[in-house]
């Protein structure tokens, strides 16, 4: 059963929100914890016993701290500390000179026409799903979930050139859905003055999960180190990465530095594009003006072909709307090197600087109607301004991400190609809460109606 169009359930904002309280919804759903006056603050400051931390929405601050002076403030390890079990030193969770290290090896991976080479995986997937979606005609379904498989189905074709339903694909994705529903966003032992030996918390069943995940994609690389030494490797993003040298040192990555990478451009790669497509479907899906508008601009369009972009633009604004309202990553978290005054007031040496998209892309004085679904607003000035100053879906500055054009393109024909196949609809009783995990999903999962065209 469907019902008429429903706008998104907005988040709850209390308007206060006492310190305990703060902390439990913070480590639960750091969503819900946010009080409605921090989206109309420039700057807001949060003390603990142990340390201090400063939400930054002012855009000139912002751009301070991820574009004029990168290096002055690093990620923060409080946070990437609850992710090294998986992640180890990959790109995600560096800091100077190696981060700068495992750019200059990765970044070329993305350049030099890759999109177009992979265009033909991406469509592959693209085809996969959509075919998945149209056989579940007439039913209602959890649409995350089936994002999730077709983001997976990308990201193993385009790493390793193999489908999800490869035996190692299918096992590395079964593994990732039980991290990521185990693995809350914040570690609170890292925000404790403990030394580094002492055991960080992780469950049992967290530390289990990212020893098999590793152990999966070690073997993957391994086989992948293999085909290269035979000269049989595919020309894709792994064999790419592995091959390539820093052009400083001349080295390339080890076999654990390599697992780390595709840790996270499996952890980057699928729950973020998971994340914004289910979104961008719920919201097709309450707003079926805009799901016509879109089926009518993709039908004589070759999917088939890169090319096919330029005539995708409404879609285009549809997904960047989407990421605006939902972004994958909803805070980034850095750390003062040296203390600063921000906004005069003094920010002591190793606080944190809290960036965060989710109110910057909702704040009121930056954005017009800021919590409505607005894709036209993207054709206007208003929003160009806003844009350059507060949307930051791919973060920005040095530490942009490196696929960040790669995701656009990958949302922007994935969307397409569905909607080709299938109307959406939203299912009775069944409104989305955002919450944040290691992204921002629906707190029951988004359910809704598919029906073949």
């Amino acid at each position: 059963m469907t019902e008429p169009a429903l706008p998104p359930k907005p988040v709850a904002r209390p308007d206060r929100v006492s310190l305990w309280r703060y902390g439990r919804l913070f480590r639960k759903d750091i969503l819900s914890a946010q009080p409605a006056r921090l989206y109309r603050a420039w700057m807001a400051e949060f003390r603990t016993p142990f340390f201090r931390s400063f939400l930054v929405n002012q855009p000139e601050l912002v751009s301070e701290v991820l574009k004029a002076r990168p290096m002055d403030f690093p990620k923060s390890d409080r946070i990437s500390e609850g992710l090294r079990p998986l992640l180890g030193g990959s790109v995600f969770v560096s800091n100077g000179a190696d981060w700068e290290r495992q750019r200059r090896i990765i970044d070329p991976a993305f350049s030099g026409g890759r999109l177009q080479q992979c265009w033909p995986h991406l469509t592959a997937a693209a085809d996969a799903a959509a075919a998945r979606l149209a056989g579940l005609d007439g039913q209602s379904v959890e649409i995350e979930e089936i994002t999730s498989h077709a983001a997976a189905d990308v990201i193993f074709r385009v790493l390793f050139s193999i489908p999800i339903e490869h035996a190692a694909a299918a096992k590395v994705f079964r593994a990732f859905q039980s991290y990521q529903r185990s693995q809350p966003i914040l570690n609170l032992a890292a925000f404790l003055p403990l030394p580094r030996w002492v055991p960080r918390g992780f469950s049992r069943r967290t530390r289990r999960t990212a020893r098999e995940i590793r152990a999966l994609i070690a073997a993957m690389v391994d086989k992948r180190r293999a085909e290269i030494a035979e000269g049989k490797a595919p020309d894709d993003l792994a064999t790419k990465i592995m091959t390539t040298p820093d052009p400083e040192t001349g080295r390339c990555f080890t076999p654990e530095e390599m697992v780390d990478q595709v840790a996270i451009f499996f952890l980057a790669g699928h729950e973020t594009s998971a994340s914004a497509l289910a979104w961008a479907l719920y919201l097709l899906a309450s707003e079926p003006t805009w799901q016509a508008r879109l089926v009518d601009e993709a039908r004589d369009v070759p999917l088939d072909r890169l090319s096919a972009l330029s005539h995708l633009s409404l879609t285009r604004d549809v997904f960047r709307e989407t990421l605006r309202l939902y972004p994958p990553v909803p805070m980034m978290v850095r750390e003062a090197r040296a203390p600063e005054r921000f906004r005069q007031r003094v920010v002591p040496k190793g606080a944190q600087i809290v960036l965060s998209p989710w109110h910057l892309h909702r704040h009121e004085l930056l954005w017009d109607a800021p919590d409505a679904f607005d894709p036209g607003r993207w054709q206007t000035e208003a929003a160009a301004n806003s844009a350059r100053n507060a949307y930051l879906p791919f973060s920005a500055g040095r530490r942009v991400c490196s696929g960040a054009g790669f995701a656009m393109a990958e949302g922007v024909l994935l969307l397409a190609r569905i909607l080709q196949a299938v109307r959406v609809a939203p299912v009775a009783g069944r409104v989305p809460v955002p919450e944040a995990h290691l992204t921002v999903r629906a707190r029951d999962g988004i359910w809704l109606t598919v029906s073949r065209r």
